[in-house]
């Protein structure tokens, strides 16, 4: 889409209830789950306690990752709630951040269009830090080196999640050694996660991770307004008995739907 689109189809966002939720370091877990307990219009930056693999609603851990190495690396293993392919989380080395809006907000629009729409913010901020980047149909952001992050979203309620995780740093041999990339699938059942390049925003940027996150925080509040608002007790309390019932199982996390 040209510029002057993205910024139309963004227009009715400006008069959105937003709430921006800061970091907080969490659970892998406890952070999936915190994307089935908002229902208003909100950006979630999410923040780690430890590396993590993230699989796709209709993944197989046994096609996705060697379950050796994952251990050996200590690596919590969760399925997330969206498609897509599985994020291998490194707590200093990811920026992933989810958006909560209401369908009416990109309504008129494809899916494929809404991704670009609702990645459009972030392509936008990056810019201003003179990292290059675009958006990379269907669901990535990129750059000429390769896909610096992906996207993901799951309709529901009347609202819409979506979420990406952007590359800050990476340890590409660990990955590697954990995704069962281009390998045969184990199972005959789910969705393989693509072979792509990934190319981190540190091979453009000396700034800190933490640094391009509050910029990217500053960026939609000064775009589109709202609450800089933590969670609250009861929030917390809410997702985490979430997590212990559904994304922390076994049977969530192993048994391909």
């Amino acid at each position: 889409m040209r510029s002057d689109e993205l910024e139309r189809w963004t227009c009715v966002w400006k008069s959105l209830p937003w709430r921006i939720v800061p970091e907080t370091p969490l659970a892998p877990a406890v952070n999936v789950a915190f994307d089935d307990i908002l229902h208003s219009p909100s950006l979630r930056f999410w923040s780690w306690t430890h590396p993590a693999a993230i699989l796709g609603r209709s993944q197989s851990v046994s096609n996705e990752l060697d379950i050796e190495q994952a251990n050996a690396l200590n690596l919590q293993i969760v399925r997330r709630a969206t498609g897509g392919g599985t994020m291998f989380i490194e707590p200093e080395g990811a920026i992933t951040y989810s958006l909560i809006l209401p369908e009416v907000a990109v309504q008129g629009l494809s899916i494929r269009e809404s991704y670009e729409v609702c990645d459009a913010w972030v392509v936008r901020a990056l810019v201003e830090l003179g990292i290059e980047c675009h958006y990379a149909p269907i669901n990535d952001i990129a750059c000429a080196a390769g896909k610096i992050g992906g996207a993901a979203q799951a309709r529901r309620r009347g609202t819409i999640l979506h979420h990406a995780t952007l590359a800050y740093s990476m340890d590409t041999p660990a990955m590697m050694r954990v995704l069962r990339l281009g390998k045969p699938s184990l199972q005959t059942r789910g969705v393989r996660s693509a072979e792509k390049i990934v190319a981190p925003l540190r091979l453009q940027t000396e700034m800190s991770r933490g640094a391009i996150v509050e910029h990217l925080l500053r960026c939609f509040h000064k775009n589109f307004g709202g609450s800089i608002l933590p969670w609250t007790t009861d929030e917390l309390r809410e997702a985490s008995a979430l997590a212990d019932s559904k994304y922390a199982t076994e049977a969530w996390t192993f048994d391909v739907p």
